[in-house]
């Protein structure tokens, strides 16, 4: 069934086909790997994997840079590009605004699964990190009250 809901609303329906093998799906199998990966390191480490992350999603803005300075960089060019885009009879302006569109494309799909990949790898990050500081914090709590 086709839908505009995204994958977000693909996730959650085939969950909720099959609420008792929610952990044998592929997605949610990588997931936690992904976790539990995350888990098994130090918490120095897994601030340095974060502020490298945090680095990599704010990195990946350049596509979009990219993507919008290109017409820019045309227009500077516009009469001579014209001429040799529209020479009578000629098939350049359809094989130009393939590649341009073809690569514009690509580059905004690539730019925005970075992106989504390294929120993912963030948050998963940060959900680590609070846990241990809030098990930390009870922790602490629990020895104070016991020295009272």
């Amino acid at each position: 069934m086709f839908s505009f809901r995204g994958d977000a609303h693909k996730i959650y329906l085939r969950v909720k086909e099959s609420p008792s093998k929610i952990r044998n799906i592929g997605f949610i199998k990588e997931t936690e790997e992904i976790k539990s990966f995350y888990e098994t390191q130090d918490s120095t480490t897994l601030k340095l994997i974060y502020y490298r992350m945090i680095k990599e999603k704010n990195g990946s803005g350049i596509i979009p840079i990219f993507a919008t300075a290109i017409p820019w960089l045309l227009f500077l060019f516009s009469s001579h590009l014209q001429d040799f885009l529209f020479k009578e009879g000629s098939i350049n302006w359809i094989i130009f605004s393939f590649i341009y569109l073809t690569l514009l494309t690509f580059s905004l799909i690539l730019h925005f699964r970075e992106q989504a990949w390294a929120n993912f790898h963030i948050q998963i990050i940060q959900d680590i990190l609070e846990e241990r500081d809030s098990s930390y914090s009870k922790q602490k709590g629990s020895i104070e009250q016991q020295s009272k």
